[in-house]
């Protein structure tokens, strides 16, 4: 029969592989009820997060809506005004768009310049500095071009009548004195003085574009030119200035002389 003592140390070593067992068991079981939850957990926050993330990417922006102008001056906006600012607008756009293919064929097919290649030996920080250069000076024509569009559609929302000029050309001085004295036109012409407009040399390139006169006067009706000094005199010396501004104009512009020679009777 064994010892009491033998039999005590036998207890104790079952009781702590039971105790050690239970442990594991229930360490186990915790695990296998956990991790599946903790799994779906992250899976569910990552599912989340991505649509977040795709209706931020799709939310669509609101429109900016631009108020009317009464482009023709007459006091209200109508489908006058309407017709008008998409006249100017189309006007614009082919301007820049002559401007980018006149641009381009400049120099059709033209090769590099071996600066502007980069091979074998070449260094590409001197490369990528000149790239640099171009974008930046891209950059800014860019931003000129449209501060000038800006301004030249500003410029021809202020009267039906704009009179581009150069406050010390003897030809733009004749258009004036033909337009502004011998006839009474409401409204009243809008004088711009190009040698004066901080703007004024692309502002005058503007126009050259899209109308195809480069030089001054250009007197412009609604965004259309009727020509310079020689073809405002002509028009008027065979009494058909008035007619011509009518016909562009329609019944927006009121013109008539402003001195009538009355008959003897």
């Amino acid at each position: 029969m064994p010892s009491p003592r033998r039999v005590r140390l036998l207890f104790f070593v079952v009781l702590g592989g039971v105790m050690t067992l239970l442990f594991f068991t229930s360490h186990y079981r915790h695990t296998r009820d956990v991790d599946p939850r903790s799994r779906q957990d992250f899976y569910h926050k990552t599912v989340n997060a991505m649509e977040r993330e795709r209706e931020a990417k799709s939310g669509g922006g609101t429109q900016q809506i631009i108020p009317g102008h009464d482009h023709d001056a007459d006091g209200d906006i109508d489908e006058d005004d309407a017709i008008m600012a998409r006249k100017m607008a189309d006007q614009l756009k082919a301007a820049e768009q002559k401007a980018k293919e006149a641009a381009r064929a400049k120099g059709p097919n033209k090769p590099d310049s071996p600066y502007d290649v980069v091979g074998v030996g070449s260094s590409a920080s001197g490369q990528h500095k000149k790239d640099a250069a171009k974008v930046d000076e891209q950059a800014e024509e860019t931003e000129e071009d449209h501060e000038v569009e800006i301004e030249l559609n500003s410029i021809l929302k202020k009267s039906p009548v704009i009179i581009f000029s150069k406050s010390y050309c003897p030809h733009s001085k004749r258009a004036k004195g033909i337009l502004m004295d011998k006839y009474i036109i409401e409204p009243t012409p809008h004088v711009v003085e190009l040698d004066q407009h901080p703007l004024g040399p692309k502002i005058q390139q503007k126009l050259a574009e899209m109308t195809g006169r480069t030089t001054v006067p250009n007197v412009m009706i609604y965004g259309i030119s009727i020509g310079g000094g020689d073809d405002i005199a002509a028009l008027d010396k065979e009494k058909k200035l008035a007619d011509k501004i009518k016909d562009i104009g329609g019944k927006r512009i009121d013109v008539a002389p402003r001195f009538v020679v009355s008959k003897a009777g």
